[in-house]
Formats: structure tokens, sequence, C-alpha cells
């Protein structure tokens, strides 16, 4: 599967160790990540799933597909900027939700309108909201909703 994760640009070295687990979490149970190609926690869960063997694909905001952080195996230039986030959860089969800001509230919201299963780990609280967002406390919990959210589909 596809899995999309999302989070912030800056994050703490506690998040980078939460989002790196992700990541290696992902590519060990040969899944793909998507993220948004930058830096924080994009960075940090593809140098996780690549440390894992795994594979990752950056859907980047700007032009140019050298301004992926590198362990981005397939970058994709947009242009488009923020307007990118769109399609950064409408490329996962999932969305594993890390802590972040407005621009990952707004992959969060992106998510819920393609209908996508969404894990939250240390992430936004979107209860008041019709948005099915189940908690996860660890990478390994994340990782095992998001694939028991997509067999509950099957």
């Amino acid at each position: 599967m596809r899995i999309s994760v999302i989070g912030g640009g800056a994050i703490t070295d506690e998040q980078t160790a939460r989002a790196e687990g992700v990541g290696r979490e992902l590519a060990a149970r040969g899944h793909t990540v998507v993220c948004g190609g930058r830096g924080g926690t994009m960075e940090a869960v593809c140098r996780g799933a690549k440390a894992e063997g795994g594979t990752t694909i950056g859907i980047l905001p700007g032009e140019h597909p050298d301004q992926a952080n590198d362990y981005v195996d397939h970058a994709i230039a947009t242009g488009l900027g923020h307007a990118r986030n769109a399609l950064v959860p409408l490329n996962g089969d999932a969305v594993i939700a890390l802590t972040g800001g407005v621009g990952t509230l707004s992959e969060i919201g992106f998510a819920g309108i393609y209908d996508r299963p969404i894990v939250g780990l240390e992430t936004h609280d979107v209860s008041d909201v019709e948005i099915d967002l189940e908690s996860a406390e660890t990478p390994e919990g994340a990782v095992d909703l998001a694939e028991a959210a997509l067999e509950r589909r099957l």
C-alpha cells in the first residue's frame, strides 16, 4: 500500500524520532511512503523508510524535483505551493497524521474529503468536525490502525 504521512516542517527531536519510527515501520511492512518531500516530518519519515529499504514519494510544492530531501526516491514537482497539500493524502491509500501546524490540518481535511482512513499520532484534535480519525500511541500502533482500516474497506 501507499501510506501518506503528514506532519510539520519544523519538529523537535522527539517528533523526529517518532516520524522516523513510522517510516521504518511502514517500510518494514512493505508499504510505500508518500509525503510532502521537504524537511521536518517529511524528511524524518523518509529517512526511517530508507533505513529499512523502503520506497518514498515526495509531492513537492515547488517547480524543481531537486528541492526534495535526500531520502525521497520519486520527487514530484507540482509548482502549486500549499495547494499541493490536496495531493499528498489523495495519493495514499491511508493517512498517518503526526504533529504539525495549519498545513498538516489542511491535509487532514483533504484526507477526510477524499475518504481516506486517517490515523493520528500526536496530531490535531478534529473530534468536533466530521472526520473519522483514529488515535494511536506508537508508530507501530499507527501502522496497525492504518492497515486495519484498509482491511475493513476491502
